[in-house]
């Protein structure tokens, strides 16, 4: 049945059960660990592009390590103000926070000191909090490549990374940066161009649901 202005459907029930029905559907996660597949299903749900699941990496068990630091009240570090809007706070178990330093008022003359990115800087900010957190990353390459120094540096290890950077300068070279780190931490990226806030919040909304 073609969908018109009469009758496309209204149930909000009916659209996410439709729409998880289509998604499991068209996707391929045979290749992925059932826990991984989870977080790919609503990855994919929230972009509706069902072919980046080929260009998903991974280390360790992002699933498993994400959810326990946020049943055990971790913090959750946004890149940008998108991501940490996406992240559906009544779905985190532990009331976790969510934090995110781009827009303090200490983070630009920092980027000018450092001589990078507002997104770059506002990664130094993290400080302490970055022990144990989950980390989403949807926009800047220059914060995931400043995470990577930071950790390199000996800065405090997140519990996990969810890393989904977005664009034509860096995005597919931070990724690859985080892939070939080996730092001993489980991630998950998607390789290439593609990615955005509503990738990473999916993920971490993924993470925060009961049973994945």
């Amino acid at each position: 049945m073609t969908t018109t202005l009469e009758n496309y459907i209204r149930d909000p029930q009916e659209i996410t059960r439709r729409s998880f029905e289509i998604v499991r559907s068209e996707t391929d996660l045979s290749a992925l660990p059932p826990e991984v597949a989870e977080i790919a299903l609503r990855v994919v749900h929230a972009c509706g592009m069902p072919e980046i699941v080929g260009d998903l990496a991974f280390a360790g068990d992002p699933a498993t390590a994400g959810r326990a630091a946020l049943q055990g009240g971790a913090t959750i570090l946004a890149d940008c103000e998108m991501v940490a809007d996406g992240i559906t706070r009544k779905r985190l178990p532990a009331d976790n926070p969510v934090l995110c330093t781009l827009n303090y008022a200490r983070t630009p003359d920092l980027a000018k000191t450092l001589g990078t990115t507002r997104s770059a800087a506002a990664v130094d900010l993290w400080g302490d909090d970055l022990a144990g957190a989950v980390v989403a990353i949807g926009n800047a390459p220059t914060a995931l490549f400043r995470l990577l120094e930071r950790l390199a540096e000996g800065a405090p290890r997140p519990a996990v990374i969810l890393a989904f950077p977005v664009g034509f300068v860096g995005a597919a070279e931070s990724k690859e940066a985080l892939v070939a780190a080996d730092l001993g931490l489980s991630y998950l990226t998607l390789r290439g161009r593609r990615g955005g806030s509503a990738m990473a919040a999916a993920a971490v909304n993924a993470l925060a649901r009961a049973g994945i």
